[in-house]
């Protein structure tokens, strides 16, 4: 995660409750991969500087987690780093990596842990990772996108699981179109639990990438969606949308009220950059 704004910053800030820890580190996962000791640098950084109220947790492969406890005892942090374990290795690996994290508690404090869902996402398998993960850790889970995917995200829901929109990735295929996403959307504001979405949202706004062709969405975009499902506006306008200045403009009208209940639905998204976030949002005014 990159950390030029961090270095220049005199001290943290007070951020709008709308962008308030709605950022995952994800440096360590595609398109950044970075090796571990620059992600753990960068992390220390960032949330010693002036946006550090932006951050949410570290996230971290568990086939990576030996590296990251190796690399977090040379830097000795002040404080555990929050983290949400992304299980790359099966659901049966989930013990011994919790077993892992709760000798290591100066080092880390443990948030999520997060994994992709089987391609039928059955009572059975939901009520496995109820008894693995503890109470006290959110359960993050990734149903896969096809026919019938939304009961599977109603489902994880009714298993008190946090579901995960993956919004992009390596291949065209990966990124949801604006109807998939609106759908999405209209289901989780009625659930009692946040999402959170991954992958594909580099930027604030939507766009496509002019090298790739990919159409990446953007957290504002969704952040506005989000706003207008719980109000019963147009999803579809907002996340179609690459007016900066009109969206900026209704995520600045949100009273603090609505603010809060946009982050109950939507809770993070993972980006590899702090940087680029904080800037586009400084330009836009939101911060």
């Amino acid at each position: 995660m990159s950390s030029a704004v961090e270095l220049r910053a005199p001290g943290p800030r007070g951020i709008p409750p709308l962008f308030a820890r709605l950022i995952d580190d994800a440096s360590l996962f595609h398109p950044h991969n970075a090796a571990v000791p620059e992600a753990v640098d960068s992390h220390l950084r960032a949330r010693a500087g002036e946006y550090s109220g932006m951050l949410g947790p570290l996230l971290c492969q568990a086939s990576r987690l030996a590296e990251l406890i190796t690399e977090l005892a040379k830097a000795k942090p002040d404080r555990p780093v929050p983290l949400s374990l992304v299980c790359d290795n099966g659901l049966g690996g989930v013990p011994k990596a919790l077993s892992i994290i709760e000798d290591r508690q100066e080092l880390l404090a443990l948030e999520r842990v997060e994994m992709p869902a089987p391609s039928d996402v059955d009572d059975v398998w939901l009520e496995r990772v109820s008894e693995f993960v503890p109470e006290d850790v959110v359960r993050v889970v990734e149903p896969r996108r096809g026919e019938g995917w939304l009961d599977g995200v109603r489902r994880v829901a009714e298993h008190g699981c946090s579901p995960k929109l993956r919004a992009g990735g390596q291949t065209y295929e990966s990124f949801p179109g604006v109807d998939v996403v609106a759908d999405f959307l209209t289901v989780v504001s009625t659930l009692d639990v946040p999402f959170k979405t991954t992958s594909g949202m580099p930027r604030a706004v939507r766009h496509t990438d002019p090298e790739t062709g990919f159409p990446h969405h953007g957290f504002l975009n969704l952040l506005v969606a989000t706003a207008r499902s719980l109000s019963g506006q147009d999803i579809h306008e907002a996340l179609a949308s690459t007016d900066s200045a009109a969206l900026a403009k209704e995520a600045r009208s949100l009273s603090k009220e609505a603010a809060n209940a946009v982050r109950s639905v939507f809770g993070t998204y993972g980006s590899s950059s702090l940087d680029g976030p904080v800037t586009e949002l400084n330009e836009l005014e939101l911060l």
